[in-house]
């Protein structure tokens, strides 16, 4: 057995016994009494308006009616998601859910005070995934691959930039693992207090390029403020027929998205995982909530918590290996 293969069966393990073992401590259901008996939270860590806030709020109606309880949104930004994380697991609270999205993986490699760890929580479901589109300004000079490659290497010696939502999130690692891939020199990193202030500054070309979400950049790119380079997904986006995937351009080993989730606490007892599971899966399920998730760019989720264990489980070794490579900090 690989190393890898071994890791992945742990941390499968781990979220397993998480979803069967009875809920412990000040949160725990009252004996005999049914899940929800009253309203739900989605504790979300970042503010209104972000690739995270916008999954918790397409589940959110649905649930609440599939549950016939409230299902209430509740941001509590900052830590890249470590304060929203915390305070689900400080809890141990049913009636807490966690919505996080790929950072949740990244945070225990790149803090250096200690952040939950994803397998200390119980996976319920995948929300949405969204590839990543690499953008310039459309004052840059590149229009393709090939020409950015020239345009940066051209510029290396100048300390070229590049933007991100913040130091050690998702958008600065798979920069950093961009670069990897394709041999391109070392660029600068710009981060910034979220994925829209670092769009407007290179929609205002006080950077030149990034790398985010689809759904946060099709709207600059539809507007004619952001020109797209590449997307990595293993298919173009249906929004974005034009422009090629990594693969397309012969990146190896660049097949990326990012994702959000829907996590309870530890040792959510089986039946509350089956029942927000089923909810989840009921609003997804929505032709006017699958249709904007699609429509913005995302792929809609949906499925097992077993699926959202493995995607977390592959997510935190390649995120925690692009991390230790290039000596990736948050703090």
């Amino acid at each position: 057995m690989t190393q890898q293969t071994s890791s992945r069966r742990k941390f499968l393990q781990l979220a397993a016994a998480g979803s069967a073992l009875s809920a412990v401590g000040p949160g725990a259901l009252a004996q005999g009494s049914p899940w929800p008996a009253k309203p739900v939270s989605l504790i979300v860590g970042y503010p209104p308006g972000g690739l995270t806030d916008a999954g918790a709020r397409f589940v959110s109606r649905g649930m609440a009616t599939a549950l016939g309880q409230p299902v209430l949104v509740d941001n509590k930004p900052g830590a890249g998601g470590n304060i929203a994380a915390s305070e689900v697991l400080r809890a141990a609270d049913p009636f807490k859910l966690l919505v996080a999205n790929t950072s949740f993986t990244i945070n225990p490699h790149t803090y250096a005070s200690p952040s939950p760890v994803p397998t200390q929580f119980t996976p319920i479901g995948l929300i949405l995934e969204s590839q990543l589109v690499l953008c310039v300004n459309p004052a840059s000079p590149a229009r393709t691959f090939a020409q950015f490659v020239a345009w940066v290497k051209a510029e290396s010696t100048k300390n070229f930039s590049y933007a991100s939502s913040g130091n050690g999130g998702n958008t600065h690692l798979a920069m950093e693992y961009f670069r990897e891939r394709t041999g391109l020199p070392a660029m600068s990193h710009v981060p910034y207090k979220g994925s829209a202030p670092a769009i407007q500054d290179v929609v205002g070309n006080q950077v030149p390029c990034m790398m985010d979400a689809a759904s946060l950049l099709i709207p600059f790119i539809a507007s004619g403020k952001l020109r797209p380079i590449l997307v990595t997904g293993s298919t173009r986006l249906p929004a974005l027929p034009d422009v090629p995937t990594a693969a397309e351009l012969g990146i190896k080993d660049f097949t990326v998205t990012v994702f959000v989730g829907l996590w309870g606490p530890p040792n959510l007892p089986a039946e509350v995982v089956k029942k927000a599971n089923a909810a989840m899966n009921a609003a997804l399920a929505d032709p006017a909530i699958s249709g904007q998730i699609a429509k913005n760019g995302d792929t809609v989720g949906g499925g097992s918590a077993e699926r959202l264990a493995e995607l977390t489980s592959s997510n935190y070794k390649l995120w925690g290996e692009v991390a230790r490579r290039n000596g990736v900090r948050a703090e």
